[in-house]
């Protein structure tokens, strides 16, 4: 275990920061790989990876529920120094991570079909799209396990050992992808499904080399088989802290399918152009996304460990730095976005379309970074309520204004994207005002610390 309760707050949020980048840098490229190589199939094809990826954000929700309550929890108890409680939240967070791929491997094979022909510009953009889901849901139900323990160990402070498995699996990821979908080496081209192949098999492998690592070289938090065994008490812990952010994804899910639905009608082009673009803000997020992830585990041992101060100081530098970060991605988007898209696609409408989604979208940037640290900061002191209820209103101010302006003769794609851009503006302005509600109540409540079922309470909505 790493202790954050001591030494400079910016020295601290940097070395947990920039193997998060890493990390973050490479599992996207899981994400780029395939898009590369799908592209080449057509636009019927990126359309479909596109709004098949879109269940990812579904599935993300679900792990955030995982990851989010396992790193506060273990992050409380390690500020603390309450090795036994760590143990107890690691080791019901990988029940239910079990329970939890289950769920997704039964749901996904139900209902990806239904999914895709209400979401998918025609057929061949709904069949591309179930085809690379079948064979990517098992990677996506092994993911949990790979969140439970990924989680434990930032929680502890600790972020090299995810990082490198990420690493690694992304270049097994990178090799099997030509292979597969290309036919690279073999000539037999298996298209989208080799897409879902690759990653599948990666994902595999993730999950065996960190296996590896708890049982043979950590020792603080540890697999434990007395204590795998369902206990109602720890998983209403994890479920009290995690749902929230949970909901948060599960809301972006809806928020990217409103964008599917209501671009449809601009054809296969549109989707893929949205699909690109969106792909690559993600991926141009993940410097300022590390910020935030490395904020939570620090101010979360902080809180734990009683220091009012240093939760405070770990907020103020976490925002100077990702507002900085933001601005320069702002800059980046607004001058040469198309640039961004060509990497991916050679059509000139789906081009255009990425590019005009970038260039205005960009202009939420600074916003979207208040948004993510805020989270990060309402995960560390285990109220994580404000940002879901942050994020439904966002999820209510866009959507209903999209449907309406779909119907207008003289709705164009600017019109959703300015939209959005709105929206999140009035995120971040509410994230920030709850945030500072919060933290005047926790720092002067000690009652959150007296024992580790207070944590139940500090996830009351404010």
């Amino acid at each position: 275990m790493n202790d954050l309760t001591e030494g400079p707050i910016p020295g601290h949020l940097m070395r947990i920061a920039i193997p998060i980048a890493i990390g973050m840098v490479f599992q996207t490229a899981y994400y780029l790989v395939d898009l590369y190589f799908v592209g080449r199939l057509g636009d019927a094809a990126i359309a479909g990876l596109g709004a098949a990826g879109n269940v990812q954000f579904l599935v993300m929700a679900i792990t955030q529920i995982l990851g989010v309550g396992t790193m506060a929890l273990i992050a409380q108890a390690a500020g603390r120094k309450d090795r036994a409680d760590a143990n107890l939240i690691f080791n019901q967070s990988l029940v239910l991570a079990a329970v939890c791929a289950l769920v997704t491997l039964v749901g996904g094979y139900t209902l990806t079909g239904w999914y895709m022909n209400r979401l998918g510009a025609d057929a061949a953009t709904a069949t591309a799209g179930v085809t690379y889901l079948y064979w990517f849901l098992p990677g996506l139900a092994l993911q949990f396990g790979m969140i439970s323990m990924g989680s434990a160990l930032r929680g502890t402070g600790i972020v090299t050992p995810t990082i490198v498995v990420q690493v690694l699996t992304v270049i097994l990821n990178a090799i099997l992808a030509p292979i597969l979908i290309s036919g690279w080496l073999t000539g037999v081209q298996l298209g989208i499904a080799g897409a879902g192949i690759a990653s599948t098999i990666a994902i595999v492998a993730a999950v065996v080399m960190m296996v590896g690592y708890f049982v043979r070289l950590e020792h603080y938090v540890g697999i434990d088989r007395s204590l795998i065994h369902p206990r109602a008490d720890a998983w209403k812990r994890i479920l009290a802290i995690g749902l929230p952010p949970g909901g948060e994804f599960a809301l972006m899910f809806v928020y990217m399918a409103v964008i599917y639905w209501v671009i449809r009608g601009f054809g296969p082009e549109a989707q893929a152009g949205f699909g690109v673009g969106s792909r690559v803000m993600q991926a141009i997020f993940l410097p300022a996304m590390a910020i935030a992830f490395a904020a939570a585990p620090l101010a979360g041992q902080n809180f734990g460990a009683r220091k009012h101060d240093r939760v405070r100081e770990t907020f103020r530098t976490a925002m100077m730095t990702l507002s900085g970060l933001m601005i320069l991605l702002t800059l980046l988007c607004r001058i040469r976005p198309d640039v961004l898209i060509a990497v991916f696609s050679d059509d000139p409408e789906v081009i255009a379309d990425g590019a005009g989604f970038l260039r205005i979208i960009s202009l939420n940037f600074i916003c979207s970074g208040i948004v993510f640290t805020c989270s990060g900061m309402f995960q560390a002191i285990g109220n994580t309520m404000p940002a879901l209820i942050a994020s439904a209103t966002r999820i209510v101010t866009f959507a209903v204004p999209a449907i309406w302006l779909s119907g207008q003769p003289w709705f164009e794609l600017h019109h959703l994207w300015y939209t959005s851009v709105a929206t999140v503006t009035l995120q971040a302005a509410a994230s920030w005002w709850m945030l500072s509600v919060a933290l005047r109540r926790k720092m002067t409540d000690e009652s959150g610390y007296a024992a580790p079922q207070a944590a139940l309470d500090a996830t009351a909505p404010l």
